[in-house]
């Protein structure tokens, strides 16, 4: 929460929650919006009401000159564990150029090899933590203990003093701007690989003792594992319910299909996101780019897992 005097010149102070109040600089000039023109080939609103962001939906440098007023802080999470240690520095000169530029940013690298952190330069205002984990011999059980590790994180370090929280898979990059546009209560990335089809082809849990169940004929989007966040309150209560469920299951001997990304899509069709990212937000550099994807922000780098993962 945040306090404001308005234009009026009142005595009072009025208490705002800036998620929901935007103040925009006085004289900013910009386009002039417009409702009738702007993206045809792309659905930019949920059936919930949310935005979905594409490219040429939003006007970054007056979303950026609002969010600057609220000195927000923004935190991201990576996890570089066993091999995956060799895509981090691609990932943090990237994150350089691209992610909340000009803003506070700290990222927080979970890794078993912290004698392997590469020296990046940061800019004022930017900061890299390292957080050491336990290493594994299945890619799968370092893939569910994230929500863990995310829970702990903010319990120990970020409560009030965070404002949002990014989770974001290492082996990937940033090509393109990636800010205050993202921003919003729970924030969900659609999956590049099934944003085209029907849900009955999308990979959800479809055992019904798993607490990641989704049944046929249910669910709205596919959402990404790899990059996922919100204000932090609302992602909080994501990975602790996520990280609650995925051990339920295991008492019970189950595994859902894939892991903290079949429990995120459970969560996120029963709980909204109020702001859905287009695949643009993490596209695939093996999969050839369609025309509605005018620039990719993000994206997951082609790899071979056989060389990277502990077991294939």
């Amino acid at each position: 929460m945040l306090y404001f005097y308005s234009s009026y010149r009142s005595t009072e102070s009025v208490r705002i929650n800036h998620a929901l109040h935007l103040v925009a600089p006085d004289h900013l000039l910009y386009q002039q919006p417009s409702i009738v023109k702007g993206r045809t080939d792309v659905v930019t609103v949920t059936p919930w009401l949310a935005p979905i962001v594409w490219e040429k939906t939003f006007n970054p440098e007056l979303l950026d000159s609002i969010y600057r007023q609220q000195n927000i802080s923004v935190v991201a999470t990576v996890f570089a564990v066993g091999k995956y240690v060799m895509f981090l520095k691609d990932f943090l000169e990237t994150a350089e150029q691209h992610f909340f530029v000009g803003f506070r940013v700290h990222i927080y690298v979970f890794t078993d090899r912290p004698d392997e952190m590469p020296q990046v330069e940061m800019a004022t205002n930017r900061a890299v933590t390292v957080r050491t984990v336990p290493s594994s011999n299945r890619w799968q059980t370092i893939s569910a203990r994230r929500m863990e590790f995310i829970q702990t994180l903010i319990e120990e370090k970020l409560q009030g003093s965070t404002d949002y929280i990014f989770c974001l898979d290492v082996d990937s990059k940033f090509h393109g701007h990636w800010g205050t546009e993202s921003l919003s209560g729970l924030v969900a990335v659609i999956h590049p690989g099934y944003y085209r089809d029907p849900r009955s082809k999308f990979p959800y849990e479809r055992r019904a003792q798993s607490s990641a169940y989704i049944a046929v004929g249910e669910g709205d989007f596919y959402y990404c594992g790899g990059a996922f966040g919100g204000s932090l309150d609302e992602v909080y209560l994501l990975v602790k319910t996520c990280r609650l469920n995925f051990e339920a299951d295991a008492a019970e001997g189950i595994e859902a299909t894939w892991q903290e990304e079949s429990h995120l899509n459970r969560y996120m069709w029963i709980n909204k996101p109020s702001k859905v990212l287009s695949p643009e937000y993490l596209w695939q550099d093996f999969n050839p780019r369609r025309q509605e994807i005018r620039i990719i922000r993000f994206s997951g780098v082609d790899k071979n897992y056989a060389d990277i993962r502990p077991n294939n």
